[in-house]
């Protein structure tokens, strides 16, 4: 198989395309050949030594999410047939053409949608999903707030919340995007008018952050009371204080959420949750996946660059060929 490796810890200079032996299935795992695999701010933080594998996922692989046609069935495998195309999430070794994933880690494709679309879907849609959806217990009707809504769990979060029901409010800072951002389901605005349009609107019942730090006080300020604030993204820093008060006064829950490191069995209630709610919707083309640019395999460094600079409205991918 061909994967892209980390070599060390640090920038695009650990970064590697090497050739390696193909995983073999065992237990209930498949192996799914790829040809778009998608990446994810996580895959920084691996990068730079701050978000190391969990165990059982390879060491110096990255990558958290896996599309493509089962190739191989582990002797306890029943879900799926060879040829069979899935989407998922793994916990590492998903930038690469081959692709080791438990079976209830995964869902069929919906056959709307080609190869590259669906590379686009499972991280993003999974994680808005479950932070939204499973955890916010998001209701229709409700206000879900969206801090940094251009992004790929952002603009997954908008349409789900969309579909569902709610009412959307979505924050982007590049004034270019926020008219693509709208035609999914949201009012758009400058992240200075947040709070303002959230009261207006009667307050948030859920903002789901995925800026970071610097937001947690105005996430506060937006919420409706009983409102939920999730967090799943924290690019713009990690630490915050927290006004008690706040808080209190509106009975609001802050809560913190993460797929990667979870056991086996809550990622697949996680993924089975996503196949039940959001794959439909990704069939009828209600739910549509975004990708921004896609990238040769040989040249994954100039991807991650990619993924680091602001002003993106989709998915990055690479692509290890036909």
């Amino acid at each position: 198989m061909r994967a892209i490796v980390f070599t060390g810890a640090g920038g695009n200079e650990v970064v590697a395309l090497e050739e390696r032996d193909d995983p073999v299935p065992t237990g209930d795992d498949v192996l799914v050949s790829v040809r778009y695999a998608a990446l994810n701010p996580a895959d920084l933080a691996q990068r730079a030594g701050r978000y190391p594998a969990p165990p059982g996922a390879p060491a110096d692989v990255p990558g958290i999410e896996v599309s493509g046609t089962v190739a191989a069935c582990g002797p306890t495998a029943r879900r799926f047939a060879l040829g069979d195309r899935v989407f998922g999430i793994v916990g590492g070794g998903g930038l690469a053409d081959r692709v080791l994933v438990h079976e209830r880690h995964v869902a069929p494709v919906p056959d709307r949608l080609d190869d590259l679309a669906a590379a686009a879907v499972p991280e993003v849609f999974v994680t808005a999903h479950d932070a939204v959806m499973s955890q916010a217990a998001l209701r229709p009707g409700e206000l879900l707030a969206v801090n940094g809504a251009n992004g790929g769990v952002g603009t997954a979060a908008v349409q789900i919340a969309s579909t569902a029901g709610a009412r959307v409010l979505a924050t982007v800072r590049q004034e270019d995007l926020r008219a693509r951002v709208a035609a999914l389901g949201a009012d758009v605005v400058a992240p200075a008018d947040f709070v303002e349009s959230a009261r207006a609107a009667g307050g948030a019942d859920v903002v789901l952050e995925l800026v970071g730090a610097p937001n947690l006080d105005p996430d506060l300020d937006a919420l409706a009371v009983k409102g939920r604030v999730v967090i799943v993204g924290t690019g713009a820093g990690t630490e915050a204080p927290l006004d008690l008060r706040k808080l209190m006064g509106r009975r609001a829950h802050v809560m913190g959420t993460v797929l990667r490191a979870r056991p086996l069995e809550e990622k697949a209630a996680a993924v089975q949750a996503f196949a039940r709610e959001v794959v439909p919707h990704l069939a009828s083309g209600r739910i549509v996946p975004l990708v921004d640019r896609v990238f040769p395999a040989g040249e994954a460094a100039a991807a991650f660059d990619r993924l680091q600079a602001p002003g993106k409205l989709g998915k990055v991918l690479l692509d290890f060929g036909s």
